[in-house]
Order: structure tokens, then sequence, then C-alpha cells
């Protein structure tokens, strides 16, 4: 009787607990393996405290799924938004950039404006000599050539104005295309020449020394000209009349090119340095600056992966540098 009591335990401690307590073993490896739809099997005839575990396990893993589900969704809703917020505010940039560009080509224009003025009187003068000398039907070889001579001066001058206008009809355009590979020293040509005939006007030494031996860069053309305007239309307010504005290319090392824009102006107070770069931060306490261009030009110098540093003496000199990733062939 005792033998067959002791098999009759064993045989029921196997089937009403054993057997129950390792399939709930089983079941946790299973969730912990990242399982989620395992569940345990309730049989009629098992224990009640059994029951009762399994019963509460199995709700447990309801509610487990139920909560990875709601994370899974509120997860996603707040992708979504990330992305909509994103593409938000790269639009607002945008808008901010040609805010930007627009101030600054106003700031041309103005002194552009007196520059084409000079050709055009020389062609409007020019012309009327001409038209009175053709009214005379005789014409001699000197006065033939001298025809000729202001009529190659009319095309030039007239090729000057077209010149300028294509400079700053090329600046305000939006930008339309990604990045692409270009020789910086190409793009800084072309911003030299829009720049030269405002700082004439204004009687400012304008310089330039591409030095760089590597300038192969992947940019956006039209921003990069942006930005170098942008320091140069401030170089050229903070020196006035006969400062001088001094812009040059070097490589700092074998992957980047670097330009420096120097200008012997009034210079930064060591203190406002750390803050020229944010939006609407301005020391231009007498100009109608709204303190967004540099925080344009650093947005743009971190797009292209890089980097704007600053150094100024108060009443000597200040030189902004932008160092650029080179592209390597």
């Amino acid at each position: 009787m005792t033998f067959l009591l002791l098999v009759f335990l064993i045989l029921f401690t196997n089937k009403k607990i054993k057997n129950p307590l390792n399939a709930l073993i089983r079941a946790s490896e299973a969730v912990a393996k990242g399982d989620k739809s395992t569940r345990l099997e309730i049989k009629p005839n098992q224990l009640s405290d059994m029951r009762m575990v399994s019963y509460a396990f199995n709700g447990m893993l309801d509610n487990l799924e139920t909560a990875t589900n709601e994370l899974q969704n509120w997860s996603q809703q707040l992708e979504y938004k990330v992305q909509k917020k994103s593409e938000e505010l790269g639009q607002a940039q945008n808008e901010l950039i040609n805010i930007e560009r627009i101030a600054s080509l106003g700031k041309l224009s103005l002194s552009v404006a007196h520059e084409i003025n000079n050709p055009l009187s020389g062609i409007l003068i020019y012309t009327k000599l001409i038209s009175k000398q053709l009214t005379n039907q005789e014409l001699d070889p000197v006065k033939k050539e001298a025809m000729l001579k202001h009529l190659k001066l009319i095309e030039n001058e007239t090729k000057r104005c077209g010149d300028i206008v294509k400079g700053l009809l090329d600046f305000s355009r939006k930008d339309q295309n990604g990045f692409e590979p270009r020789h910086l020293h190409e793009i800084l040509h072309e911003t030299y020449e829009l720049m030269s005939h405002p700082m004439k006007v204004a009687n400012i030494s304008f310089l330039a020394d591409f030095s760089a031996k590597a300038d192969l860069i992947n940019c956006s053309p039209n921003q990069i000209k942006q930005i170098c305007i942008a320091i140069l239309v401030n170089a050229s307010e903070a020196v006035g009349e006969n400062g001088e504005v001094l812009i040059r290319t070097l490589n700092p090392d074998e992957n980047h090119i670097r330009i420096d824009i120097t200008d012997n102006g009034v210079g930064i107070a060591e203190e406002d340095i750390p803050h020229i770069f944010e939006p609407f931060f301005s020391t231009k306490e007498k100009e109608s600056g709204i303190g967004l261009g540099l925080a344009i030009v650093h947005g743009i110098v971190q797009s292209h992966k890089g980097r704007t540093d600053v150094k100024s003496v108060v009443g000597k000199e200040t030189t902004i540098s932008i160092t650029l990733p080179l592209i390597r062939t």
C-alpha cells in the first residue's frame, strides 16, 4: 500500500504540478526570446492554484502584447511627426536662406546700380556721337576708324552691364539642384567679380589670393556664393571708406580647403564672438541688419560638413574662416 501510494503521489505530482510548471517555464523562455504569441493551455481538470497561475500568466502576456502594440503605434506616430517637423524646419531654413539672399541682393543692387550707370552713360554719349557722324555722308578713313573704335567701346560697355546683371540674377535665383562637384576657385572668381563693383563704389581695396592647390568640393554653388557675399558685405560695412578686404584660399591639410575673409575694420568684441552665429544676434545697432546673415552662413557651412571660425582684434582686423572637405581624386 505504501509503495502504491508513493507511485500515485509521484504520478499525481508530475501530472498536476510538475508538468504545468514545466509548461510555464517553457512559455516564459519563449516570451523571453520574443515570442509574444505563446499562451498556456488551461485544462478543466487542473488544480485551482495552477489554473489561477495560468490565467494570470496569459493575462499578463495579453497586457504585454497590447502595451507593445501601443508603443509601436506611438513610435510610428512619433517618427511620422518628427519627419513632418524636420521637413517643416527644412522648408523654414530654405525660406530664411532665400530671405537673407534677397536682403544681400538689395544691398548689392544699391551699389551696382551706380556702377551700371557709368557704362550706360558712356554708351549714350558715344551713340549720340556716332549718330552725328553718320549724318555726314562723307566719311574719310580717319572718321571711319574713330566710329569703329566708338562702336567697340559701346560693345564692351554693354557686355559689362550684361555681366553685372547676370551675376545678380544668378545670385538671386533659388537653388534647384542638389550638391555637385565644383572647383571652389571658379565660384570664388564669380563672387569676386560680383562684389568688386560695390567694393569699388565704396572706395574699398578688394584683394584676392586663391593659393590653394586643391579646390574640388561637393557643394551647392549658389549657397557657397551666398555665404561669401554675406561675409564680404559685413566686411565692407565694417571697414568703411579706404578700407581693405582680402579673400584668400589655402589647404590646411590634404583633405580640406579653407576660405579666409579678412578686413581691417572695427573688429568684434571678444565677448560677442561666441554669439555672432546665433539667429537675430547683431552688433549693428545703427544698421538695418536683423542678425540672420551669419546664422545662415553657419547653417549652410554645417550642411556642407564644414566648420566656421572667427578671429578678431578690436580696432584692427577680423578674419572669418570657412573650412570645407575636399573631394579626393
